[in-house]
């Protein structure tokens, strides 16, 4: 009789090597990667060089949001619209319910916005407490990976959790899944859970990859920093030259010191005496009035332009729109000039498109082998279009596409081509089908008559 082999509680020694790489590497990326979270967050401090901003107002804050606004702008035009099998239909149904088993049309965009943040993000491929494929979205603040460059595959990947004092931590392997709690300075293995898969269960999106950098590297760059932290320095001498300038300075001139005391002998506050002694001096012993003048006020419009400076500079590092970073000319710009302006970032989100297209279509392909798949298909990811054409632009299009004969009009694909979401076309084939199948339902009603069919429509029929 055999006996089934029990899951070991220790971890072996390539094992524990594995999960003193990937600590280590998490431990590395820990203070690069708050910077960025912090920059996107609108909470990072801006270093006061000490020579315009006095000790009283150095608490005082100013944020511009550029960072956010320089990633938000590229996800927004990141939407999965659908995912194909062009050698197997009958397994779209099946990607279709795993999709949305596990809200990845959500989930999808926190994937996005911190590959574009971090400048890379994962995604978990494991089975849920009811068997199903569950697919989760991975931190690089929580998660670390062994990445081979030559194979362009994972060796390891470990999720570490830190609550207080508890820490847990998940070791993915391409043979198994171990989990693992915190015990003193070491490490205890609680569950192990073979998955047979032959790869790591673990797919990474990297954004802005180099051959020397295949980590990834984060939208919000040191330009993009140094930028923002430059604006932030300017709003604050904005703010600082408004307390000093909202009320002007002035100086007097051959005014004795009892001007400046109250009938008791004490002396004035600096307020009573700027807003109500320079209204009524006495003359002195020699019957001169004093003079009183006012020193020229520092023009704060000087502040816009260094801004709108900041501006142009932001939306040339990142091909980000002017007017989307706030800089406005007297001149509003036509339709025609916010298309052209907007080119670069379209292009930027279809490259960013085609560079996510695989991990999601290895993610979904993974899932589906969970499900027990004998033959997993090849996965195509559809993105919906990174440009913003309207909707007349868009029916015309395929209109003058179906008139020349390149699409068929009653193809699924010129539904997708005039801008119609996935549950409308579903609900469009659904239609057409119910249609034709009543079509057909009419002609054969017609085709009989009360006594019988005719001899010439019997066969027909």
């Amino acid at each position: 009789m055999l006996i089934p082999a029990l899951p070991s509680l220790s971890l072996s020694d390539a094992e524990r090597d594995a999960v003193a790489l990937l600590s280590a590497t998490a431990t590395e990326d820990t203070w690069r990667l708050r910077t960025l979270d912090s920059y996107y967050e609108g909470q990072s401090r801006v270093a006061n060089l000490g020579i315009a901003v006095p000790p009283a107002l150095q608490a005082v804050r100013t944020v511009t949001g550029w960072p956010r606004l320089v990633v938000d702008a590229l996800d927004e035009r990141l939407d999965v619209d659908a995912l194909r099998c062009p050698d197997d239909d009958g397994t779209e149904g099946d990607l279709s319910a795993i999709w949305a088993a596990n809200d990845l049309d959500n989930e999808s965009q926190l994937a996005h916005v911190d590959a574009l943040i971090y400048g890379r993000s994962y995604l978990a491929v494991g089975v849920g407490d009811d068997g199903a494929p569950l697919l989760s979205v991975e931190s690089p603040q929580h998660m670390s990976v062994d990445y081979d460059v030559r194979t362009r595959t994972l060796r390891a990947a470990l999720r570490l959790v830190s609550a207080g004092s508890q820490r847990s931590a998940t070791l993915y392997l391409p043979d198994q899944t171990v989990y693992l709690e915190g015990s003193g300075t070491g490490w205890s293995v609680t569950d192990r859970r073979p998955h047979q898969l032959g790869v790591v269960p673990v797919v990474r999106l990297a954004n802005r990859q180099r051959t020397a950098d295949r980590a990834g590297s984060s939208e919000i760059t040191e330009e993009v920093r140094a930028l923002t932290d430059a604006a932030c320095r300017t709003l604050l001498g904005q703010e600082v030259a408004r307390e000093f300038f909202a009320a002007p300075q002035r100086y007097v001139l051959g005014a004795s010191e009892g001007s400046f005391q109250g009938p008791d002998g004490t002396q004035r506050s600096a307020w009573e005496t700027y807003i109500g002694r320079y209204l009524a001096l006495e003359r002195d012993e020699d019957g001169a009035v004093p003079e009183v003048g006012q020193f020229p006020a520092y023009d704060p419009a000087v502040y816009g332009r260094i801004i709108d400076t900041y501006a142009r500079l932001m939306a040339g590092a990142t091909a980000l729109p002017a007017h989307m970073l706030g800089y406005t000319t007297d001149n509003p710009a036509s339709a025609e000039a916010i298309r052209s302006s907007e080119a670069r970032l379209i292009k930027k989100a279809e490259r960013r498109q085609r560079a996510f297209s695989a991990p999601w279509s290895q993610a979904m392909r993974l899932a589906l082998r969970l499900t027990g798949a004998e033959q997993v298909p090849v996965v195509e990811v559809q993105w919906r279009d990174a440009a913003t054409p309207t909707v007349a632009a868009q029916a015309d299009a395929t209109t003058k596409l179906v008139s020349a004969g390149i699409l068929p009009a009653e193809s699924e694909v010129t539904l997708e081509r005039a801008g119609i979401d996935r549950a409308q076309r579903l609900r469009i084939v659904h239609d057409r089908r119910r249609a034709a199948g009543n079509a057909v339902l009419e002609d054969l009603a017609r085709t009989f008559t009360t006594d019988g069919p005719r001899p010439d429509q019997a066969e027909a029929a």
